[in-house]
């Protein structure tokens, strides 16, 4: 089968690789359709690695997923051949502790699609998945939505984790696909007051037309003085989805005493300084968001209802072909991108 192989910093092959097997009678063979490319596979493109997750190469990356089930196992009960469906790209033993307390995020024998040391990616013609992972969407479902489900999940995750009021007032650092998912939840579940930044124009416009409170640009402005001069007693929660150092510390200065941080970005960096004192004096919490657990069916639930509408996400979309091109427009933050898909 055809596969976009990273092989080395910054480059892909089309390669054809030997196609998956199905070994276990709860496997499912999918057909990919379509892939998002995630900042975390920017990340592996980039420099080889997340923190201690190094690519040994070649490598299939990709993550966020849609297809079709080709064939299923003898046991499989959760989707027939035909269905269209999402992918929770994890896949969690059940077993261990964590497992057990409900933290499949966290699982000790995790396995997750595109992650060095775990699983192949979803850049390539065919999977096998546990049917677990799989989940039908209906007929009135995109690939582009069943494929967005999964960083809307994240979002889902994160503020349920926050456990924010209705009512509250809340800052987004960061309005790349992550921060924008957080943003669709908060408007379907909180008619708080939302401060969204990013340094990215077109994001901020798109940012504008789910009517957040007010939208910045910390290249232009002080936005830590702006939202102070607007809300001078500062903020209950502030979700970081950029994983910059800059915009943590922002975080930080724009919460309330007795705030909540959360850190849903993924940093470039292996250590991060923060203000120990401001965090200690104000009684910050710091909330980190692993992923998400149990929250597919939910974000796909959302989409499904129509309370949330992510369509304009999928910005450009080109073919597996092209793959090299389409994380080169991440990774530069071209033309306006959002989130680049890649179609099969």
């Amino acid at each position: 089968m055809k596969a976009a192989v990273l092989t080395g910093i910054g480059k892909f092959s089309m390669i054809d690789v030997p196609p998956p097997k199905m070994v276990h009678d709860t496997d499912v063979l999918v057909r990919i359709k379509q892939v998002g490319v995630c900042g975390s596979d920017v990340h592996y493109y980039q420099s080889g690695r997340i923190g201690t997750q190094i690519i040994r190469f070649p490598f299939i990356v990709g993550h966020e997923a849609a297809g079709v089930v080709e064939a299923v196992g003898e046991r499989v009960s959760r989707v027939r051949r035909g269905d269209r469906i999402a992918i929770d790209p994890a896949f969690s033993c059940g077993s261990c502790d964590q497992c057990l307390a409900g933290r499949e995020n966290t699982c000790r024998n995790l396995l997750f699609l595109g992650n060095p040391g775990q699983l192949p990616g979803c850049l390539c013609e065919y999977v096998v998945l546990n049917e677990r992972s799989c989940y039908p969407i209906p007929d009135t479902m995109t690939f582009d939505q069943a494929t967005l489900s999964e960083p809307l999940a994240v979002a889902v995750y994160a503020v349920k984790r926050a456990q924010i009021s209705p009512d509250a007032y809340v800052a987004i650092l960061g309005a790349g696909p992550i921060g924008l998912s957080v943003l669709h939840v908060l408007r379907a579940k909180h008619p708080g007051t939302i401060y969204i930044t990013d340094k990215i124009e077109a994001r901020l416009a798109y940012a504008r037309q789910l009517q957040p409170h007010w939208c910045g640009n910390p290249d232009q402005m002080n936005v830590v003085e702006e939202i102070t001069r607007l809300q001078p007693l500062l903020l209950d929660a502030a979700f970081e989805c950029s994983g910059k150092p800059d915009a943590l510390a922002q975080a930080i200065s724009l919460l309330k005493p007795g705030g909540t941080l959360v850190i849903v970005g993924i940093p470039e960096e292996d250590d991060i300084s923060l203000p120990v004192h401001e965090l200690r004096r104000k009684e910050i919490t710091i909330l980190n968001i692993r992923r998400q657990a149990h929250c597919t069916q939910p974000a796909l639930d959302l989409l499904a209802r129509g309370e949330v509408r992510v369509d304009d996400m999928g910005t450009h979309h080109l073919p597996l072909e092209e793959t090299g091109a389409a994380f080169e427009l991440v990774a530069g933050y071209r033309d306006g991108v959002i989130k680049a898909m890649i179609e099969l």
